[in-house]
């Protein structure tokens, strides 16, 4: 089960800090599509009902709503707090789930509330265990939502949910859609039916359904087209081109999901609203290497190029990961990042961020009409391996981060701590 998403900062410790900052500034999505936009037939974004959907889950109720839906989500909770603003924000909350149950009132998903203290017999009977967070119950799975709580990412990310874990490829199309999904970790075997050892490939898929995705084909061109042997399972790391193979065949279910844990954290990986914390909370002791690039920019895609060929070059270093960002993923984000790390995200940019402070050390390109090169990008990633650059060097100077060879890494680095900003302020 993997870590989950707050809602409220007072729900937080101080080790997950810049998870809490992140999260106060993203109750400004929740109410998203609650706003009510005139437009031609067919084009109306959902407007609230006021109908109440999401149930009060007890003790008297629980095991009926288990039985009733295909999925059921519920949003594990503090007691109503006293404070207004955060009863604001719980208000925004549950507005969420009212909405997303609204819109997916056909789907058979059903959605209730458990409140940690009220609940308290009920949520140790369920295993929910971290307050704040959203439980998916499929069959005898449970699945820990690590997004961000909005109505359209939670939307889609129970749509995904309601689907077959494994997805067939049985022609060249399909296969087509397959080898564009660079983005993503994706597992395929070739497998003679469903009675076969495919079924311990399927049962592994829904372990980690859907934050990853499993594909499986019967069809021999296809297998041909993808050199996979009978019972062979190929895992596809992100931007890579080439996949690594599962060693054994046939393989068994544990088989599958140690691989998959062993290699889930990739050397380049894109961050997405539907697993975002998840992915923040998974860091390199305490801190992520983290690059900024607009996809759709000129300068974005190209900077992005050269990521991936850093990656690609390192994929084998299992000390290397880079969270990769688009800022036109996250428009209500990205004026905090520019402030927070005092950057010009209209530029592509990448540095190293402490997770518990959000303190950082960035690469200075903004005097270059050239973006580095791969090799002088590995140089500058070596350094941050080797801790010769680190957040907590901002108040050294150049003499002391000079080596005998005459090189000063504080040149090229520009720090930014941003409680010294806060204390400015005050």
């Amino acid at each position: 089960m993997t870590s989950t998403s707050k809602v409220t900062p007072n729900m937080y410790s101080e080790t997950k800090r810049s998870k809490q900052i992140w999260l106060s500034l993203l109750c400004g999505f929740c109410l998203r599509l609650v706003i009510f936009c005139r437009a031609e037939e067919g084009l109306e974004f959902p407007n609230f009902d006021g109908k109440d959907r999401v149930l009060d889950i007890s003790e008297r109720n629980y095991k009926k709503a288990l039985k009733r839906y295909d999925l059921l989500c519920l949003f594990y909770h503090e007691p109503l707090p006293a404070n207004k603003g955060l009863q604001k924000r719980f208000q925004m909350t549950e507005l969420v789930l009212e909405l997303t149950a609204q819109v997916l009132e056909n789907k058979d998903i059903g959605f209730g509330m458990v409140d940690s203290q009220k609940d308290a017999k009920v949520a140790k009977k369920l295993g929910l265990e971290e307050v704040g967070s959203l439980y998916v119950f499929k069959d005898d799975r449970v699945i820990e939502f690590d997004g961000e709580l909005s109505a359209d990412t939670l939307v889609e990310f129970l749509l995904d949910v309601l689907e077959d874990p494994v997805e067939m490829l049985n022609n060249a199309m399909e296969l087509q859609a397959f080898e564009r999904m660079e983005e993503d970790i994706r597992l395929i075997g070739y497998f003679k039916g469903e009675d076969s050892y495919y079924k311990s490939f399927q049962e592994a898929s829904e372990r980690f359904q859907p934050y990853i995705k499993f594909f499986a084909t019967f069809d021999k061109s296809v297998a041909k087209h993808l050199s996979l042997k009978m019972n062979e399972v190929n895992f596809y790391e992100p931007f890579m081109e080439e996949p690594a193979i599962l060693p054994g065949r046939p393989l068994s279910e544990m088989d599958i999901v140690e691989f998959v844990n062993q290699h889930r954290r990739a050397t380049l990986r894109k961050l997405r609203a539907e697993n975002m914390f998840e992915t923040w909370e998974d860091d390199m002791d305490g801190i992520h290497i983290v690059a900024f690039a607009e996809e759709e920019d000129p300068d974005g895609y190209e900077f992005l190029e050269i990521l991936k060929d850093v990656a690609r070059d390192n994929t084998n270093n299992p000390e290397l990961s880079i969270v990769w960002i688009d800022p036109d993923d996250f428009p209500l984000l990205t004026t905090y990042w520019e402030k927070t790390f005092k950057l010009d995200l209209f530029r592509p940019q990448i540095g190293v961020v402490n997770v518990t402070d959000a303190d950082s050390v960035w690469l200075d390109m903004s005097n270059d009409e050239d973006l580095p090169t791969p090799e002088e990008l590995e140089d500058w990633i070596e350094d941050v391996l080797s801790g010769r650059v680190n957040t907590e060097d901002d108040d050294e100077s150049a003499d002391d981060l000079e080596d005998p060879d005459g090189y000063v890494p504080a040149d090229s680095y520009e720090s930014h701590d941003p409680d010294e900003e806060d204390d400015n302020d005050d």
